[in-house]
């Protein structure tokens, strides 16, 4: 599936290279604003956009905060998504599995008619394929693998260049690398990860419970790491929850080995019977925890997006949120930087984006580790601390209120390519 670039043949004035949810997303931003943009996938062919969000849900989800919603708005993606499947939740609980310390949010409080939504995966990224195919000047190339990146020929005026596996040759003066947390052109141009192996593995399945779940996004911290309930509605049926159980290797293997039944049993007691009886309607899945942070965004006509700058705990559900703002700032960078005659692979201005969403992120995975590392311990007086902690937030209003803005991503100004673009932005 591909589209005619407005630019010569094979030249761009970006390339995107992994067309996930970030990839799609920044594909979207920079075509909107009338950048040609060659979005390249290693994926044989987009997702069936009639079989997405229909039937049993996928278990892939994420917990996508008001602003990304209103970055999804602003692309034409959200209605694709709501006529598909998005799940709200407009309470969060959240409670110490060792003690009494218990805290709960409500959409009230943030002051926003919901705290987030919880969405497949596959839903958010068929409907960005969907506007993908509407912008003419976004080429999209599916089942092209890279070979080489390369700097381009300076006669081009690109100094980057990728060559794909058959040996066609694209260039653009900006590569971005949205090709996830284990990414290959990452490692191409040299840079370098900090890493943090958690102990701890994802065991993720989809259940449905007696009770409905009203709503509400559950966690509760076991000794072994946190489990999470989030909420989903399946055609109207607000007994569907998908589950996020971060373990250590040993406990996810014994999990991922029971029956449906056992594992069933298990979650129910861990979440302390509060849904009832659980049944597991899918197989279980175990996911390694790594957190992973790029020692730099940027290097010449190159930049880093989503997990292939950070990989982070799903502790907060914050991972594709952060890689969205990402998106965002950098076409929020690119744009200022073309009505000033730059190049979308200017120095300047990916510097500025790399400063914007760097120290941003780091304060981000710092923050899930230092709660990753204060519930896992395992201290009486650390217990003490966590519940009279988790009751100090519930008691005071600023506080609560505060940790509600992080959650929701209410933190400062929003980036310009968060609200619809105006013609002078896309001029």
């Amino acid at each position: 599936m591909s589209a005619e670039p407005k630019s010569a043949p094979g030249a761009f004035e970006a390339i995107i290279v992994g067309g996930g949810m970030v990839g799609a997303t920044l594909a979207c931003l920079l075509g909107r604003a009338g950048i040609t943009v060659a979005l390249l996938d290693a994926r044989e062919a987009p997702l069936d956009g009639q079989a997405v969000g229909r039937g049993a849900p996928g278990m892939r989800v994420s917990a996508l905060t008001p602003v990304s919603r209103q970055l999804l708005e602003g692309l034409g993606a959200w209605p694709r998504m709501t006529a598909r499947r998005v799940s709200p939740y407009r309470f969060m609980q959240v409670w110490d599995g060792e003690g009494s310390g218990e805290v709960t949010f409500s959409a009230d409080q943030a002051g926003v008619p919901v705290l987030g939504h919880i969405v497949e995966n596959d839903v958010t990224l068929a409907a960005l394929e969907a506007c993908l195919a509407e912008l003419p000047t976004v080429t999209l190339r599916y089942g092209a693998r890279v070979a080489e990146l390369e700097a381009g020929d300076e006669t081009e005026g690109a100094s980057r260049a990728v060559v794909l596996e058959g040996g066609e040759r694209l260039s653009a003066p900006l590569v971005v690398a949205a090709d996830g947390a284990r990414s290959p052109l990452r490692e191409r141009v040299g840079i370098e990860t900090r890493e943090r192996d958690t102990g701890q593995v994802a065991v993720v399945t989809t259940v449905r419970t007696a009770r409905v779940h009203g709503e509400v996004a559950r966690q509760v911290f076991l000794p072994t790491g946190p489990l999470a309930f989030l909420p989903l509605s399946v055609e109207g049926d607000r007994h569907h929850c998908s589950i996020v159980w971060s373990t250590t290797p040993a406990e996810a293997e014994r999990l991922t080995s029971l029956s449906a039944h056992d594992l069933g049993r298990a979650l129910g007691a861990a979440l302390e019977h509060r849904l009832g009886e659980v049944t597991v309607v899918d197989r279980a899945l175990a996911v390694p925890l790594i957190q992973r942070h790029a020692q730099a965004y940027v290097r010449p006509g190159f930049a880093l997006v989503g997990d292939a700058a950070h990989s982070i705990h799903p502790l907060a559900g914050q991972g594709v949120n952060l890689g969205l703002m990402d998106a965002a700032v950098l076409v929020e960078e690119v744009i200022e930087g073309r009505r000033r005659g730059l190049t979308a692979g200017d120095a300047t201005l990916l510097a500025r984006y790399a400063r914007r969403r760097r120290g941003d992120n780091a304060a981000m995975l710092a923050l899930m580790d230092g709660f990753r590392l204060l519930f896992g311990a395992r201290h009486p007086a650390l217990t003490l601390a966590r519940n009279l902690g988790l009751s100090g937030v519930d008691r005071l209003g600023p506080l609560k209120r505060l940790l509600m803005q992080q959650a929701t991503g209410h933190r400062g100004r929003l980036p310009a390519a968060c609200r619809p673009l105006s013609r002078r932005d896309a001029g």
